[in-house]
């Protein structure tokens, strides 16, 4: 785990602290993306697989996280986000430790979202994450969250 992850995981265990009940850690941030673990056992529903509130909340977690590290990484330190927005699917379900998955969008909507937070102090941002059963690369949730950047 590089310094970012730790950074990442000290914050959302205290600001969060859902989190730490959670057992969430943050696997890796590289090339722009950001890798969250959910452990099974911490999130289990009465059917033994991964309880749909648990999934949401990693989801949620996992652009929040992209998100705080990506501002970090530009030098955006006065900013507040908040997530608006988010739809999500369960096409298989969890049955075993997950891992949650962010990827950047483009380079495009990148730069447009951080003229708008510098011109207004206020901007939006869609994120698409994803959660994986561990070893396995197949979609079984599949999310999309609106985040707002505000001063």
């Amino acid at each position: 785990m590089n310094r970012d992850s730790r950074h990442l995981e000290s914050i959302l265990h205290s600001d969060i602290p859902l989190t730490r009940k959670m057992g969430l850690k943050v696997l890796d941030w590289h090339d722009q993306q950001l890798r969250l673990h959910l452990p099974l056992e911490a999130n289990v529903n009465h059917k033994s697989t991964m309880f749909g509130g648990s999934l949401y909340c990693g989801a949620v977690l996992a652009g929040w996280g992209w998100l705080h590290l990506r501002l970090h990484e530009a030098g955006i330190e006065d900013g507040h986000i908040v997530i608006q927005e988010g739809q999500i699917s369960y096409p298989l379900p969890v049955t075993m430790d997950a891992t949650a998955i962010c990827q950047a969008p483009s380079a495009a909507v990148w730069k447009k979202f951080l003229a708008m937070y510098e011109r207004y102090g206020r901007a939006r941002l869609t994120l698409h994450s994803r959660i994986v059963n561990t070893g396995s690369e197949e979609d079984a949730v599949k999310f999309t969250g609106q985040y707002v950047l505000h001063r």
